[in-house]
């Protein structure tokens, strides 16, 4: 077969993602922490942007001149191949309201502590055991704790080989354990546990309890998970009762010694919107607390406008200009985003901020992209890492967009009502006789929703609920 050369003319059509483009989706998919930080960042690495207050706004708008509604930020237009680009500058500085440079705001009682001052922190695990290290051990061995207690997870675990920690420090592992026996009797009991049943024998040590306690957890933890108490009693040549005493006893140590200090389950979260009721309407309010407020430097309009500085500095500053400008439209092009989603969630799930999660109706990107006229892929950029205060609760704005389950008449329902309906059922469930997954099936087809029970399993694992077999308790 010959080799030859040719030569074809093709026409194709292609994005180009712009820098500015580029920016743009980038702050849109930003959280709220990662946009104030991003925020930070530009106004570090920009000295044309400057932030200010809400103290400054007010100020000015009592004084003569533009008021902040009134000012406009003119488009920036393209210009030659080479990616220079011509703004109006003399337009987009008188639009400007002039304030000082700077500017001085005066406390208004000094007497008062700072806010330093009043500011704290939660202890953690590690400062509360570091304290009674200190208090409780000399000097060598509080190098080896200090090392020990570094290396806890957040539930109160040795999560490194003793072996290793012995190494590191270039001592004996029996000095180690000598340590880890004074941790294990700090406060919290059971922390510096290798596993769960070190832990639990640690707190049955210190809290005195008794030899038929200790065997449970040493020899019959597995049995214990599957409640074969029947079994326990027989090879332990004692009674159920007695059994079921040392279960209860057991059932009140605490697995994760250290999760008082550090609970992965409780998130502080500040809401991106808010929604709220107003006489029977729901009003949409973005919270825009604490993220910063960009203008253009005072300093640096009055050098463009001055036109004294040499062609090299003005297009330095115009560089600047031009990203300080792009960073303030495209933060503003956010906010409005963000609005016009939850708006158009708010339209469709306005039942369920009436009534709760049983009423949400089943949702995906496609509906709310074609309600405000946008691409799916940017409503999943909007959704993602937002929330929203709602007269329902705090949730993700992605917790709308759920997959529908046939009903057996009617219209589907959501799949985060389903969810819903199967923790109340089992809540309300006899604790002796649990419902079993096609028992639950059962239910909810009674409901008038049909699902087959391999979704219902799943479903129940997903809410963190046990199987009925392992619900069931037999001698309550």
């Amino acid at each position: 077969m010959a080799l030859e050369l040719k030569q074809s003319l093709k026409l194709s059509q292609q994005l180009v993602m712009t820098p500015q483009l580029q920016q743009a989706i980038k702050l849109l998919q930003l959280n709220r922490l990662e946009l104030v930080q991003h925020c930070t960042n530009e106004l570090l690495e920009n000295p044309l942007l400057e932030e200010f207050s809400d103290i400054e706004e007010s100020t000015d708008n009592d004084e003569e001149g533009p008021k902040k509604e009134d000012i406009e930020i003119k488009e920036v237009t393209a210009g030659n191949d080479q990616g220079s680009e011509d703004i109006n500058w003399e337009n987009y500085l008188n639009s400007q309201s002039s304030r000082p440079v700077e500017k001085g705001v005066r406390s208004v009682n000094p007497d008062l502590p700072s806010f330093e001052s009043m500011h704290t922190r939660a202890e953690t695990l590690t400062d509360h055991l570091i304290w009674q290290a200190k208090i409780n051990l000399d000097e060598e061995k509080f190098v080896i704790a200090e090392e020990l207690i570094g290396n806890l997870d957040e539930n109160g675990y040795l999560m490194t080989p003793v072996e290793e920690l012995a190494k590191k420090l270039q001592c004996g592992t029996h000095d180690i354990e000598a340590v880890l026996l004074k941790i294990q009797e700090f406060d919290p009991v059971g922390v510096g546990a290798r596993d769960i049943r070190e832990c639990l024998l640690i707190q049955t040590r210190n809290l005195k309890k008794d030899d038929l306690v200790r065997i449970l957890i040493s020899d019959h933890l597995e049995d214990l998970e599957k409640k074969d108490y029947k079994m326990i009693a027989k090879r332990l040549a004692t009674t159920i009762e007695k059994v079921l005493e040392a279960v209860h006893a057991i059932q009140r140590l605490d697995p994760k010694p250290g999760r008082q200090f550090f609970d992965e389950s409780l998130q502080y979260i500040t809401p991106d919107i808010y929604v709220y009721e107003v006489n029977g309407e729901y009003v949409i309010v973005q919270n825009e607390d604490g993220l910063p407020k960009l203008k253009i430097a005072n300093y640096y309009q009055s050098i463009l406008a001055g036109g004294k500085e040499s062609s090299a500095a003005k297009e330095y500053i115009n560089d600047k200009m031009r990203a300080a400008l792009w960073l303030i439209r495209s933060i503003h092009q956010r906010q409005r985003t963000i609005y016009k989603v939850t708006e158009s969630i708010v339209r469709i799930q306005k039942e369920f901020l009436e009534k709760g999660v049983s009423y949400l109706k089943p949702m995906v990107l496609k509906d709310v992209a074609e309600d405000i006229g946008m691409h799916e892929s940017t409503v999943s950029r909007v959704t993602s890492n937002k929330y929203v205060h709602t007269p329902q609760g705090i949730f993700e704005l992605k917790f709308f967009f759920n997959s529908s389950i046939k009903r057996v008449h009617g219209a589907d329902v959501a799949s985060e009502a389903v969810k819903e309906r199967i923790r109340m059922i089992i809540t309300s469930e006899d604790r002796k006789r649990p419902y079993s997954d096609q028992e639950l099936v059962e239910l909810l087809r009674q409901s008038n929703i049909d699902i087959a029970r391999r979704t219902v399993a799943k479903y129940r694992e997903m809410l963190g609920i046990l199987s009925s077999s392992r619900r069931k308790d037999i001698y309550t």
